[in-house]
């Protein structure tokens, strides 16, 4: 954890996808007295693929809320899963109606709210080309029968990684990361610019949040250590615990 003193703000690397959210998210930490590092690490590419058809339908995030709708589907009478409160609101944005949200914002959330309800049901989830086996394979561990359709895909943005850079160089005194891909591509983009170990180094003393366990898992695994998970797997949750440990 950096020390910070009261007259400089702190230097916090965000990286949400390139479109409206980083530039939320930036507007977000300036709020909370940060010196936001806008270093997306995402890049949202449409299949052009909509939900199929089923008496379940699961949405995983609010972008692909928004591909399918922008689409021309809707859920009709499927029961709609969303994960989390963002993907839920950004579905009844559009009109639909939300029949579940676990109490867990992730996959093996998902799968505790509708393993009772799914044997003998088909289930589409509907999501990016990254998301986890665990909610694919706890369904079916369930008694469904489940299909996937790939929504998006999420690349890496060129020209990432100046975030890394600070990090290598004892400059950033926070990092919020918002998926196990972002943390994936900041370590990708640290490589391209040759300083992987540095900033994994630069980052242990900083404040490091994670949006929720499996992003802080794929950090830990790639040896990096996350001090801030918040209970709710939502940015704004996550920045504000990470500001506030900047100042602690």
């Amino acid at each position: 954890m950096s020390d910070t003193t009261v007259d400089r703000r702190p230097r916090v690397a965000v990286f949400r996808p390139a479109d409206e959210r980083i530039d939320d998210a930036v507007a977000l930490l300036e709020s909370l007295g940060a010196d936001p590092v806008a270093d997306p690490m995402l890049a949202v590419e449409s299949t052009g693929a909509v939900p199929r058809d089923a008496p379940l339908v699961v949405l995983t995030s609010k972008t692909g809320v928004e591909l399918a709708a922008a689409a021309g589907w809707n859920p009709g009478d499927a029961t709609l899963t969303a994960i989390g409160p963002a993907t839920a609101r950004a579905a009844r944005e559009v009109g639909w109606s939300v029949d579940v949200v676990p109490d867990e914002y992730t996959s093996a959330g998902l799968v505790t709210a509708l393993e009772s309800r799914v044997a003998d049901e088909r289930v589409e989830v509907a999501r990016s080309d990254h998301g986890s086996d665990v909610l694919l394979d706890g369904l079916r561990e369930a008694g469904a029968t489940v299909t996937e359709t790939v929504l998006y895909r999420l690349a890496r943005p060129s020209g990432t990684g100046e975030s890394a850079e600070l990090a290598a160089a004892g400059d950033l005194d926070a990092a919020a990361f918002t998926s196990s891909l972002t943390v994936e591509h900041f370590l990708d983009a640290a490589a391209e610019r040759g300083v992987r170990d540095a900033a994994i180094a630069g980052l242990d003393a900083a404040v490091v949040g994670a949006i929720g366990p499996p992003t802080a898992e794929t950090a830990a695994d790639h040896g990096i250590d996350v001090d801030i998970v918040p209970d709710d797997a939502e940015f704004e949750a996550l920045a504000t615990a990470v500001i506030n440990a900047t100042t602690e």
